[in-house]
């Protein structure tokens, strides 16, 4: 549906879905007036302004909702904010496309898994001692792999999907093993390879890289840059170093508006685009002098 016009046609449906009980179609209409913007408000307050009061109080109840939750304003506003924290903005992500995502349910399973891996770690251990635990917790104990035979599934960049389905692409199963090294206590980066996200270690002499989609598979630099040119892919040392989490959160949007177009969801796959204007927009302005 246009975010700058409707329908007669499409006015009316979604007037007479208004006062559906049901909390599927409710989330459904909330996402749609949501994408339309100034004119989904100006839609409801006409019907908030209606002689009809039952069309009216529930008109009231979306704007209502609106004001109090709108995840596409809110991850905006941190794109704009430029306080990157991965955590953060990897749930937001997910929020715009499950706006109801249980967060704390989501902590709880993040907890849950840093916490076995706590019960297995010998201290001190170090990077590659800390990988290999999270590893069997992971991917043997708790059954995370990559999603190959359903690799374009939108969901498999969402974290509330992906710790429900243990599926995910390499970037998200990169950024949730990050997230467990992080409560680890563990330095571990990631790492924007062409083609196939990573994780990275650099705190030994020799750095090495960990393939999240290949259950942890561990690599050196040698083996990465092998792997990138047998794909014929043109390996750059910046390749190897880590990438910031503006860019992280940016490449997993872009793979999300690819997704989404692959899927025919335009309208998603339009929102995730301009989340990654939003991200290059904002990065351009903040490096001006």
């Amino acid at each position: 549906m246009p975010r700058n016009s409707i329908s007669v046609k499409d006015r009316e449906a979604l007037k007479d879905l208004l006062d559906d009980p049901s909390s599927t179609v409710r989330r459904e209409l909330l996402k749609a007036f949501e994408s339309m913007g100034s004119i989904g408000i100006s839609l409801l307050t006409e019907f908030a302004d209606s002689s009809n009061r039952m069309l009216s109080w529930h008109a009231r109840w979306y704007l209502a909702e609106l004001k109090n939750a709108n995840p596409i304003e809110e991850f905006r506003d941190f794109i704009e904010s430029q306080n990157y924290e991965l955590e953060s903005g990897w749930i937001l992500i997910s929020r715009v496309a499950y706006p109801d995502l249980d967060i704390g349910k989501i902590l709880s399973e993040l907890d849950l898994i840093a916490k076995r891996c706590k019960e297995l770690l010998i201290h001190p251990s170090n990077s590659r001692e800390v990988c290999h635990i999270i590893n069997r917790v992971l991917f043997h104990e708790f059954g995370f792999r990559g999603n190959i035979e359903n690799y374009a599934n939108p969901d498999n960049s969402h974290i509330n999907r992906v710790i429900e389905t243990r599926r995910g692409l390499p970037i998200a199963l990169s950024m949730l093993y990050l997230l467990i090294a992080q409560r680890l206590g563990a330095n571990l980066e990631p790492i924007g390879a062409p083609g196939h996200f990573m994780v990275g270690s650099f705190d030994e002499d020799l750095p090495f890289y960990v393939d999240a989609f290949e259950h942890g598979r561990i690599i050196s630099a040698d083996q990465l840059l092998e792997r990138l040119e047998s794909q014929n892919l043109q390996p750059e040392l910046a390749a190897l170093a880590p990438a910031s989490v503006r860019e992280t959160l940016s490449r997993a949007c872009r793979n999300l508006a690819r997704h989404y177009t692959n899927a025919g969801q335009l309208h998603m796959a339009n929102l995730y685009r301009n989340f990654v204007e939003d991200f290059d927009d904002t990065y351009r302005r903040s490096a001006q002098p």
